[in-house]
């Protein structure tokens, strides 16, 4: 079975499954989720907890053997089971289907792991710990999703803010939930249940965004200039090495005239997909850059990375953040 993330209060309220495997590209919620799961097992009655850490040389045995290793005083079992690769292997794939076979009454089976890839999502050992109790994928929300997210927080601790504030809050704490969360409990500290105003908030709340790669690449096929541009200023001070920059920016042009190329030649999209190496929830943002943009911006941006990347080598003048912010505005406008 798979859950959303705000189905998991009301599905331990109702029932406790023997198997939970929790994963996702965001730690706190992966903690926070695992941390819920553990609280209703012991109100359960699984008084006991072995943790095993599933690292290279792991051995599986120990898996059965905690699953067998019964209290003398008649309680139950919680195995803590952290695979921190994401990547049990052949062994800990085998190990993990035959546990899920048959799972023990007395035992209950949590899984934490970090973001897994397409593949692992469809690996066998995975299938099996769903098939026997419950998949939990907590992916952070994304940039437009992030207020409401902030308001949820807030509401738990009785308080409020104006839409502003929530931006605001969100712009600042973009690509870091951690600190969200941090931010969030603070306002707790400093202001009593209530409304929160936006100078409240500007007055509490530190820029603690962290910035990286991927998400100038997603603010690229968005079109969001403003996040783009925040992005870009926050890569440079953080020192980020402008050929991982330039790196980034040229894939997204690549796969953009590969596909462009492509489709002025009728070739279906899956196919076109494949030559661009677009893989996966990738694609959906990727279809409305393609919509947005014209083949000629897409050729024109091609010849801006290649002068970039003479300015990189060091052949010509210019400053060479300007002249990401300049490309990446040419990649932002709209037909």
């Amino acid at each position: 079975m798979q859950l959303r993330g705000d189905q998991l209060a009301v599905h331990l309220e109702r029932e406790l499954s023997p198997v939970y495997a929790v994963y996702g590209d965001e730690p706190l919620l992966v903690i926070e989720a695992a941390d819920a799961i553990r609280a209703a097992a012991r109100q359960r009655g699984f008084d006991e907890r072995q943790v095993l850490t599933a690292l290279p040389g792991f051995n599986w045995i120990e898996l059965s053997q905690a699953a067998g290793n019964l209290s003398l005083f008649g309680g139950r079992t919680l195995i803590d089971l952290r695979l921190p690769t994401g990547k049990p292997g052949r062994e800990g794939s085998a190990a993990l289907q035959a546990y899920c076979a048959r799972p023990s009454p007395d035992t209950l089976l949590l899984v934490t792991l970090p973001e897994l890839d397409w593949t692992e999502e469809k690996a066998a050992w995975l299938k099996a710990l769903g098939d026997a109790g419950v998949l939990l994928k907590l992916n952070a929300p994304k940039l437009n999703e992030l207020p409401a997210w902030i308001a949820g927080r807030l509401r738990h601790q009785n308080q409020t803010a104006e839409p502003d504030a929530l931006r605001f809050i969100a712009e600042r704490v973009e690509g870091n939930l951690l600190a969200a969360h941090q931010e969030i409990l603070k306002l707790g500290l400093l202001h009593p249940p209530g409304a929160l105003s936006l100078h409240d908030v500007q007055q509490a709340v530190l820029n603690v965004a962290r910035y990286d790669l991927d998400g100038l690449r997603e603010a690229l096929l968005a079109g969001d200039a403003g996040r783009l541009t925040r992005t870009l200023e926050g890569l440079e001070q953080e020192g980020e090495a402008p050929p991982l920059v330039l790196w980034a920016i040229t894939e997204e042009i690549r796969a953009l005239a590969i596909v462009k190329a492509g489709q002025a030649s009728n070739k279906p999209i899956d196919m076109l997909f494949k030559e661009a190496r677009v893989w996966g929830p990738r694609q959906t943002p990727f279809r409305r850059a393609l919509q947005r943009l014209e083949t000629a911006t897409v050729q024109s941006a091609l010849a801006d990375a290649a002068r970039i990347d003479r300015l990189v080598k060091g052949i010509g003048n210019g400053d060479i953040w300007n002249e990401f912010v300049r490309l990446g505005l040419k990649l932002c406008a709209t037909q």
